[in-house]
């Protein structure tokens, strides 16, 4: 494919579009550089303007890794795929010990998970979620999660601190299937969980945390766990890295 000087399409978007297709036709494999500025520019015979501009534009819809002195190189596809069906079923809970761990489990890498714990002030969003008035003391526990030492997601459970409080789930390790087996022996038996899935570009702090390349868009998964008395007891925030994971769902036809 050519590029046409009297299009009314930009040289760039056209120069983009050949590199795209080529990307996704597969002639690049992940992690495989593509063409240099100065290749495209002998190639196609444009500007290092219009070549950095395609480079860009490829960049911004998260099909390349653009690093700062280096080639551009073809971004690696999701490894890690979180099937929705079953990974927060009981039995799942207490085979795997977490979902976190199961993921990590079923893409054998090494988990790891950082976790600080704080109780704040319930904002509104939250304390709408969990049933509770706005500025109810609420159990935060923030953990950013590690795969192979990588950082892979984000996320922040919300429990009403008069809830957890004297229990093992103040503490960084709460013991064999975590969070919900905890809140079982306490007699709220979970019966159903919500989760809602959006996407967005990260924010700063995300950026860094999650050591985000250029372009990648992260997953904003908000789950709420209910009780029998079909009342919400937590509430989990997550961030994903949208380069790492990608989400399956089987759903039975009966």
């Amino acid at each position: 494919m050519s590029l046409d000087a009297g299009s009314s399409k930009a040289l760039y978007r056209q120069l983009a579009d050949i590199l795209r297709s080529a990307i996704l036709r597969g002639d690049y494999a992940p992690g495989e550089p593509i063409p240099s500025e100065s290749e495209l520019i002998a190639t196609h015979a444009v500007s290092r303007t219009t070549a950095r501009q395609a480079m860009a534009l490829l960049g911004n819809e998260g099909l390349v890794i653009i690093g700062h002195g280096r080639r551009a190189t073809v971004r690696p596809r999701s490894p890690v795929r979180r099937l929705a069906r079953t990974r927060l079923s009981r039995a799942e809970r207490q085979h795997s010990g977490g979902t976190f761990m199961a993921d990590a489990a079923a893409s054998n890498s090494r988990p790891e998970t950082e976790t600080t714990i704080v109780i704040e002030p319930a904002d509104a969003e939250t304390a709408s979620l969990l049933g509770v008035d706005e500025g109810t003391s609420v159990l935060q526990r923030r953990r950013r999660m590690l795969l192979d030492g990588r950082p892979a997601q984000l996320a922040t459970s919300y429990l009403p601190a008069d809830l957890a409080r004297g229990t093992q789930i103040e503490q960084r390790d709460t013991g064999p299937g975590g969070i919900y087996a905890r809140l079982e022996e306490l007699g709220h038996t979970l019966s159903r969980f919500v989760e809602v899935v959006a996407t967005r570009m990260p924010l700063p702090a995300e950026i860094d945390a999650l050591q985000l390349s250029p372009g990648t868009p992260v997953l904003i998964v908000t789950r709420t766990a209910y009780d029998n008395d079909d009342k919400p007891v937590e509430i989990n925030r997550m961030t994903i890295a949208g380069n790492l994971y990608e989400l399956a769902y089987d759903i039975p036809a009966n």
